[in-house]
């Protein structure tokens, strides 16, 4: 039984924001919800912003970081990515302004953050990524299913070679596939395994890396090497596989795709924040990063690392939920 895929933006976004989204073309600038504010710079802000969080995020955080300071020049901007586990604790221990997530937080963070504060964390949608699947880039294989993923990543299977996923290539046919992932801190690892793994455990046999690039690095640099990482971090030395569920046409992982719900392993890049519902945040420092992040400028940046926008009227929305008043 298929889990939900990311059909379920159509829900999120809504059939009258897809449509525009995708019209707009895979354009740099194409792709920006011109409804979205310029950026300007306000006075009040000061002070520091530490982001502990997600490794996939962690290029994000520090453009975005980069992009804060040039309007608000003394402020210290400090980003540690080891993985998505690490946020919650640090936003319960007020040791972070931020907790960047490649997937949501689990019920289990929720009531931690809950208990301590008697009250939800809010969670900024800000960007969104295809999940790639990525091999070699002289890799003969261009499509790969949810199914094949289960197989190849997971106890489900057996051991595998590239003749199993239908390789004819002499040079890979009988050749095992060396299978390359991340460790159980990062929301990579959870994500995939939830969706791209239909919830089965990883192998044994799974050559864990430290980060996202690492990933992508070792899969850059073993010609029979498969792993999974966000789009983001694609180079000239891998390929992304087309990825489909069994019976499909399979789809490319791109801003289309994303949008559209067809690719099955989107997903949203989320902040976490502590935000009282009584009064939201008020302090100008998180206010303004926020409203930085949500800006033209800000999308820009989502769009130069590799990942896709998100649309004026999400940006509205958590905006709000943290009692932050839209300038759009």
């Amino acid at each position: 039984m298929r889990l939900p895929s990311m059909k379920a933006f159509r829900v999120v976004l809504g059939a009258a924001v897809v449509a525009p989204l995708i019209a707009m073309g895979t354009g740099d600038d194409g792709l920006i919800d011109r409804d979205l504010p310029v950026y300007k710079a306000t006075s009040g802000v000061s002070g520091n912003i530490k982001s502990i969080g997600s490794d996939t995020m962690n290029n994000l955080m520090t453009l975005w970081g980069e992009e804060f300071r040039t309007f608000y020049p003394s402020v210290k901007v400090e980003v540690e990515g080891k993985g998505s586990s690490t946020a919650p604790p640090a936003l319960i221990e007020g040791q972070s302004t931020f907790g960047p997530m490649s997937r949501a937080m689990k019920s289990s963070e929720v009531d931690k953050f809950e208990e301590a504060f008697g009250y939800e964390p809010v969670a900024m949608r800000t960007a969104i990524d295809c999940l790639a699947v990525y091999v070699h880039k002289d890799c003969p294989l261009d499509a790969i299913t949810i199914e094949q993923i289960t197989a190849v990543f997971s106890v489900a299977g057996q051991d595998m070679t590239w003749g199993d996923l239908g390789v004819t290539d002499p040079a890979y046919k009988n050749r095992p596939v060396s299978i390359y992932g991340r460790n159980s801190a990062s929301g990579t690892y959870g994500y995939f395994k939830k969706v791209g793994l239909q919830g089965n455990d990883y192998k044994a046999s799974v050559k864990e890396q430290p980060g996202s690039s690492a990933v992508v690095q070792a899969v850059t640099n073993d010609r029979f090497g498969i792993g999974y990482s966000g789009i983001g971090y694609k180079t000239a030395g891998v390929k992304a596989l087309k990825v489909s569920y069994e019976g499909d046409e399979p789809v490319e992982a791109g801003a289309e795709s994303a949008y559209s719900g067809e690719y099955p392993i989107a997903r949203f890049l989320y902040l976490y924040v502590n935000a009282d519902p009584r009064t939201g945040i008020v302090d100008p420092l998180r206010a303004e990063f926020l409203r930085l992040v949500f800006s033209q400028q800000g999308q820009e940046i989502v769009v130069k690392d590799g990942y896709f926008p998100v649309p004026a009227s999400i940006a509205r929305e958590d905006l709000e939920a943290a009692k932050i008043t839209p300038n759009f």
